[in-house]
């Protein structure tokens, strides 16, 4: 008995002395223990996948249930996008047993492809501009739950834009707005960086979806951050989305339908150009959709012509004397007044 008592006053004196030395430890002596490791597991084999504007795609998740567990009726999947912030997430689509379902605009594009037991893979179908972006898989089973991201990117073409205002006269909403006129969205950081990489360069600052200002550039000069700085896309930092007034830069990707310049007789004012194309059973093209037809489909012509935003533009693939002679590019002409009877027409006929 003596062993014993001598045994637990050691005990006692040993906690009383790690007490003294460690006393902020107090309250922190809670201790879990998993004998068995994670009882649930989420992979996602790809970390991002590409598609287009009107495609389809399959979003990978996979998850792994320890064997000895028993099946769960209430298992559930649950898919969500996050926001280009990342501040919040919106419900895409949610799963549990017989009961499925898709939300707001993923309402009938969204189901899980179930090709086995362990599949959470998500099918998305009809792509759209808005569906770019991050989405989260996650699995809840019981109280065990497990996530995996995967990033969706489209193909498609940066461009900067700007109003017949003038430079530098959106602010964040006007942007965004002015972006979806165009056939487009304001683009993503990573979408800018993309187009920088692949040589664009644009010495005004515009409005990204997350709320920054930035411009790219891949040849340093003096009115565009100074000579001797380093290529890159230049940051302005998070502005204020009512105050602050910058341009934009859009992103559009494939259309479904033609993009084509309108033979006509004679040259054309705004309203006329306009009245042309719906005669043609068509509609006067968008800036977007220039943009995708000259980058995604090689459009190339060396007519300026109206868009619906009363600009001037025609899409040069091929440099040549007269057209665009150093560089492949959309040629800008200005917002001319819409009067001129100087210009051809682009018109877009979509397809249902």
């Amino acid at each position: 008995m003596l062993p014993v008592v001598i045994c637990a006053l050691v005990a006692v004196s040993l906690a009383d002395n790690f007490d003294t030395a460690y006393p902020e430890l107090e309250h922190y002596r809670t201790i879990i223990v998993h004998e068995n490791g994670p009882q649930l597991s989420v992979v996602t084999e790809q970390s991002k996948v590409i598609s287009r504007r009107g495609g389809n795609v399959t979003l990978p998740c996979k998850f792994h249930r320890n064997e000895s567990l028993p099946t769960n009726p209430k298992l559930r999947i649950k898919w969500t996008k996050l926001t280009s912030d990342y501040l919040k997430e919106v419900d895409v689509f949610v799963a549990m047993g017989f009961h499925k379902r898709s939300y707001g605009r993923f309402h009938g594009r969204v189901f899980l492809q179930d090709s086995a037991p362990n599949d959470a893979s998500l099918v998305m179908t009809e792509l759209t501009l808005e569906d770019y972006g991050k989405y989260k898989c996650e699995v809840i089973d019981g109280l065990e739950d497990g996530t995996g991201i995967v990033s969706l990117d489209l193909q498609g073409v940066v461009y900067p834009y700007f109003p017949r205002l003038g430079r530098y006269n959106l602010n964040f909403f006007d942007a965004e707005r002015a972006c979806h006129e165009q056939d487009s969205v304001m683009a993503s950081f990573e979408q800018l960086y993309d187009a920088w990489r692949a040589g664009l360069d644009w010495c005004n600052a515009g409005w990204l979806s997350d709320g920054s200002v930035q411009y790219p550039i891949t040849t340093p000069r003096e009115p565009c951050g100074g000579k001797n700085t380093t290529p890159g896309v230049r940051n302005y930092g998070v502005r204020d989305k009512q105050k602050n007034t910058y341009d934009v830069f859009c992103f559009t990707s494939n259309y479904k339908g033609r993009f084509y310049y309108l033979i006509h007789p004679s040259k054309l004012t705004y309203a006329e150009a306009v009245s042309a194309c719906q005669k043609d059973s068509a509609q006067i093209a968008k800036v977007g959709q220039m943009y995708a037809a000259w980058k995604l489909l090689g459009y190339d012509r060396c007519d300026a012509g109206w868009l619906a935003d009363g600009s001037v533009r025609y899409p040069i693939n091929r440099p040549r004397r007269r057209c665009s002679p150093t560089e492949a590019a959309v040629r800008f002409n200005g917002y001319p007044d819409k009067k001129h009877k100087l210009y051809g027409v682009y018109c877009f006929k979509g397809q249902n």
